[in-house]
């Protein structure tokens, strides 16, 4: 397998750095942390949110920093936590007299890392609270989890908690907020291929030529069962009807609709089963609002896609609708 790499273990790094060179008028580097902050930050004024997981699923979370979106992300190595340490001191340099909301995926190891931070940067003094988001509903428990994952849906309600915080709202009403969002967000997404992590250099797992994984995690975690390769409609209905029942979503309600690449997949076969999942809700009442289209967080260069559906209110739609200034600029 090619790649564009040089030493596989400073992978990560050297994306960092590429990533704030880029973007050098809003972004920086602090590299004794694998941490990305906004150039201006931190800012007094507002409560500081957070990001952190492993790397891999670019754009999230680190291109997602900016005004409106994260304050910082602080990745560890390709689908690893990031280490404590990395965790806390980046919570301690975000410090805001407005507090630090840190925003984590339900993965065991994550968890584990950024509850022991909490802990650590509140005995310091700092004012820190923690959002798990599980919007994953292909299975209950999993390789790295033990109840729902997080996985694109993710994208919500950081974008949700991201707009309050410029607003000025409080810590206590941005974790209302994403707790609200991630209340009413749903996922799950099928891969076509494996993926293959720098370090290793081999796909992560087996898939046959005609073979899928629906319910896929984002590390490459079984799903709910391997499959024949089918056409798109047919996968849209299997992983948007499974998505619709579980909240659930039904006649007279207003979505936002992602479809989200899981980084090998052609932007032209996202938009076709975006068609098909628009048409598939018309057909059951279900009104789409905002949609989304694109990478927004993926498996490395694993073809595949995933169905996010939110269920909008004026509260929520009016923060997605807040502008926000990133480097892939999507919302």
């Amino acid at each position: 397998m090619k790649k564009f790499v040089n030493d596989p273990q400073q992978f990560v790094p050297e994306m960092l750095e590429g990533l704030a060179l880029a973007n050098p008028d809003t972004l920086k580097y602090v590299p004794e942390y694998n941490l990305i902050m906004r150039a201006d930050g931190p800012d007094e004024n507002k409560v500081s949110i957070v990001q952190g997981s492993g790397s891999g699923h670019e754009p999230a979370h680190v291109m997602i920093v900016g005004k409106g979106m994260l304050d910082a992300a602080c990745p560890g190595d390709v689908f690893a936590a990031p280490p404590f340490d990395y965790v806390y001191e980046t919570t301690k340099m975000l410090a805001s007299p407005k507090g630090v909301l840190l925003l984590v995926n339900n993965y065991t190891g994550d968890k584990m890392v950024f509850e022991m931070a909490q802990e650590m940067s509140s005995a310091d003094g700092v004012n820190v609270k923690t959002l798990f988001i599980n919007d994953d509903v292909s299975v209950e428990d999993s390789t790295y989890t033990i109840g729902r994952r997080g996985v694109a849906g993710n994208f919500f309600v950081i974008k949700a908690v991201a707009a309050a915080a410029e607003r000025g709202a409080d810590l206590d009403e941005v974790i209302r907020i994403g707790e609200k969002v991630n209340s009413v967000t749903r996922t799950m997404g099928v891969a076509l291929t494996a993926c293959t992590p720098p370090a290793k250099g081999s796909p992560l797992f087996e898939l046959g030529d005609d073979e899928i994984e629906m319910g896929v995690g984002i590390h490459g975690e079984p799903g709910r069962r391997r499959a024949k390769m089918m056409p798109a409609n047919e996968i849209v209905e299997e992983l948007l009807t499974p998505v619709v029942k579980d909240l659930p979503f039904g006649d007279g309600d207003r979505v936002a609709l992602m479809v989200n690449g899981l980084g090998g997949t052609p932007i032209s076969e996202l938009y076709l089963l975006y068609g098909q999942a628009h048409k598939r809700l018309a057909e059951q009442g279900i009104t789409v609002g905002r949609s989304y289209v694109g990478e927004y967080c993926t498996s490395l260069d694993m073809a595949g896609a995933s169905i996010t559906l939110v269920k909008l209110d004026d509260e929520i739609e009016g923060l997605l609708n807040d502008p926000a200034e990133i480097p892939i600029r999507v919302f």
